[in-house]
């Protein structure tokens, strides 16, 4: 099949060359003229003109960048079109923009694609939603891109990207249970042997996975883990797991507790333990540090 990819990052540029590696002709676009094929959205889209419908995949940050491009795409695609969102787009927003492009008579399917740099070689993660035509229309294409089962049509549109949400939501918890096993084992006075304590839990271990896998190689690289800085940024998607928790109602405390954390990472000194220190010292003469 051939379609438009918009965004040759580390993401999009590596699903452009799975893909083409599998037989299917993508025209990509990015704002880096080095990695692009052609120069504008109008000349993407002119491109994939005599196909049976175009099909364009964007692949841009969430937020501005994705609304301001299927804004332009809308514009530019024709009814019978297919827009896909394969990043990290709030699910909110892409049952907006499946409305948007629904009054042009586009078609809209987001994806949450889950796989990092690896998904190159390996194969990607996809959880999709939209209507099943379009997911069946397109499934060539998914099929190239993931391994082996590795795509789930999940229900309509804004639930590919609901279910990539939860996903990372389950990702901050177990990277976060992971973290704190590694500083458990590092404060003991037993003197552990940290790379084959993480080693042996990667076989026949009920904590085995891929975090896991990755996570033995850094610190047998570095035991200590010295050259690395303990601050941790959050993507968005921690944050609104966390936010529909809320809204649903539903208890979701170690994915909760492993966003605060991330927090508590960018804190030289933490305020809210001055304030700890200083009670504890008001009310009970406890020592206060300086």
């Amino acid at each position: 099949m051939k379609l438009g990819m918009i965004g040759l990052g580390k993401m999009g540029g590596n699903m452009a060359t799975r893909l083409r590696r599998n037989g299917h002709e993508v025209v990509g676009f990015d704002r880096d003229p080095d990695t692009r094929d052609v120069g504008s959205l109008e000349e993407l889209v002119a491109a994939l003109d005599g196909e049976p419908r175009r099909i364009v995949w964007v692949m841009v940050p969430a937020g501005a960048p994705t609304a301001d491009t299927i804004t332009a795409l809308a514009d530019l695609l024709q009814s019978g079109d297919l827009v896909i969102d394969g990043g990290n787009s709030n699910f909110r927003h892409s049952q907006a923009h499946g409305d948007a492009l629904a009054a042009h008579g586009i078609s809209f399917i987001d994806a949450g694609v889950s796989g990092g740099v690896w998904g190159l070689d390996e194969g990607y993660c996809i959880m999709a939603g939209g209507g099943t035509d379009d997911i069946s229309d397109v499934s060539a294409i998914f099929d190239a891109l993931v391994t082996d089962d590795g795509f789930a049509h999940v229900g309509p549109v804004g639930a590919g990207h609901f279910t990539k949400m939860v996903h990372n939501g389950v990702e901050y918890g177990m990277m976060q249970s992971f973290a704190e096993g590694y500083e458990l084992l590092a404060a003991s006075d037993l003197d552990i042997d940290l790379p084959s304590a993480l080693e042996v839990w990667r076989h026949g271990s009920v904590v085995r996975s891929w975090l896991l896998d990755l996570f033995a190689a850094a610190v047998h690289a570095d035991p200590k883990l010295d050259g690395v800085r303990g601050w941790a940024e959050d993507s968005g998607e921690g944050r609104w797991t966390v936010e529909q928790a809320v809204e649903l109602a539903v208890p979701a405390p170690a994915m909760t507790a492993a966003l605060f954390a991330r927090f508590a990472s960018r804190q030289d000194e933490a305020p809210a333990m001055k304030a700890i220190a200083v009670m504890r010292n008001a009310f009970g003469g406890h020592e206060v540090r300086s």
